[in-house]
């Protein structure tokens, strides 16, 4: 089975700190393949790399095997693959709704003439879009919010909101950046039921996350980084009796 995500001897450096240091690792479709690590090990820095926020000092990232790598943002998402932050970056002021509808921009083409003449067809293209954002909503648990602005939710909806926002470009590979950080339990397991429908639709899934109850239970593998390098990778109960694993990040035996 080809790779969805193929990263081969990934590396970046800042100044003479080498963050990510010649890490490889695939994501099959469907796979939902956890990166865990220690804070400082390279886990964002390699979703960075990913998506296109940053440009590799060596190595290369393929999308369904095309290389990716050094691309603007913009191009690496049109090749499929879409994200969420560390650090939540929603349009305050916009609703929820609003909020995911800016997440269709690959996939809407309206004319500006349609657009501006109000024709049906544009008006028919708007309603549908509005629709799959509502639809998404309630994907996430937030039927019921879809109208409110982004601010007034709790930070736990603006992750979802978020998910949301990065299923509607209708990607191939979703990098999640610790979605369940500030999500109370209840929060967590329903991110976790969404993540294994994502990938029994077919998508991939590269999860960052330091809950490491969901990433054993959600992932069907593990990738670990620690100090930029790759110290082992396999299915979640392989990784949890790592030797390597224990000592870097886990402390004990899981």
């Amino acid at each position: 089975m080809s790779a969805c995500l193929e990263v081969r001897d990934l590396a970046r450096a800042f100044g003479g700190v080498r963050a990510v240091d010649g890490a490889s690792f695939s994501v099959l479709p469907g796979e939902v393949r956890g990166l865990i690590g220690p804070n400082g090990a390279g886990k964002t820095t390699v979703i960075n790399l990913v998506s296109g926020l940053l440009a590799p000092s060596g190595g290369a990232i393929l999308v369904e095997g095309r290389e990716v790598q050094g691309l603007a943002p913009h191009r690496v998402a049109s090749s499929g693959v879409a994200r969420t932050f560390q650090n939540i970056r929603l349009f305050l002021d916009l609703t929820a709704l609003d909020n995911v509808l800016v997440g269709q921009h690959r996939l809407r083409h309206p004319s500006l003439p349609s657009r501006l003449l109000g024709l049906p067809a544009s008006r028919a293209e708007e309603r549908q879009a509005r629709e799959r954002a509502a639809a998404l909503l309630e994907r996430v648990g937030l039927a019921e919010r879809v109208h409110e602005r982004a601010r007034n939710l709790s930070y736990g909806e603006q992750r979802r909101v978020e998910i949301a926002r990065a299923l509607a470009s209708e990607p191939r590979l979703l990098l999640l950046d610790e979605p369940t950080a500030g999500m109370n339990p209840v929060e967590v397991q329903a991110v976790a039921a969404l993540i294994r429908q994502v990938a029994a639709d077919g998508r991939s899934v590269l999860l960052v996350e330091h809950n490491v109850r969901l990433v054993m239970g959600v992932c069907d593998a593990i990738t670990v980084l620690n100090f930029g390098k790759l110290i082992a990778e396999g299915r979640p109960a392989e990784v949890a009796r790592d030797p390597a694993v224990v000592t870097a990040y886990l402390g004990t035996a899981k």
